[in-house]
C-alpha cells in the first residue's frame, strides 16, 4: 500500500486541478450552491404519526385516540413491564409521501363539547404541527370520532395532555 498524498497523480489532457478550477470559475473547493440541494431528505410514516398524535391530544375536548380495542389493547401493553410506553400513534394513521401528506385519525371526544368544533381545532392543530416540523404539504386530515367519554363512565387508562 503506497501512500498518493505527496505523489504527484497522473493528468489526463484537458483535466484542471481544483485549485486550477476554482481561479477559472470562483467556485468555491467544498460543495457548491445551495445545501438543501446536496441530497435527499425521507421521514417516516411513524414520524408524522406521532407529530400528529401529540398535537391531537393538545386540543381540549379530545379525550383519547384510537378506538376501544386499540386503547384496551394498549391499557394492557402499557401495564405489562418492559411492555414499551404509551403510544401516541395510537389512532394515527399517515401516507407520507415525498411533499405531501395525508392523515386518518380516530379520536373519542368528551361528552358535552362540540365535535365539530374539536374536529376544526384538531385538524388546524394537526395540520400546523405536522407542516411546522416536516415540511410537508398536509392534503387532508380524516377525523372519526369513535365515542364520546360520558363524565360517569370509567375509564380504563386516561391519556395525559401533559409531555
Amino acid at each position: 500500500m503506497s501512500d498518493m498524498t505527496q505523489q504527484k497523480r497522473p493528468e489526463s489532457p484537458g483535466a484542471e486541478q481544483p485549485d486550477q478550477l476554482h481561479k477559472r470559475t470562483g467556485a468555491a473547493k467544498r460543495g457548491g450552491g445551495d445545501p438543501s440541494t446536496r441530497g435527499r431528505t425521507t421521514i417516516a410514516d411513524g414520524v408524522v404519526e406521532k407529530i400528529a398524535g401529540l398535537a391531537a391530544r393538545d386540543v381540549l375536548g379530545v379525550h383519547a385516540m384510537g378506538s376501544g380495542i386499540s386503547r384496551t389493547f394498549g391499557a394492557v401493553r402499557d401495564r405489562v413491564p418492559g411492555g414499551g410506553s404509551k403510544s401516541v400513534t395510537r389512532g394515527v394513521k399517515a401516507e407520507v409521501g415525498e411533499v405531501q401528506t395525508a392523515l386518518d385519525l380516530e379520536i373519542v371526544v368528551d361528552y358535552g363539547v362540540s365535535i365539530a368544533d374539536v374536529a376544526r381545532d384538531v385538524r388546524e392543530n394537526v395540520i400546523a404541527a405536522v407542516e411546522r416540523m416536516t415540511g410537508l404539504e398536509v392534503v387532508e386530515v380524516n377525523i372519526a370520532v369513535s365515542d364520546v367519554k360520558l363524565p360517569d363512565e370509567e375509564d380504563e387508562e386516561p391519556e395525559s395532555r401533559l409531555q
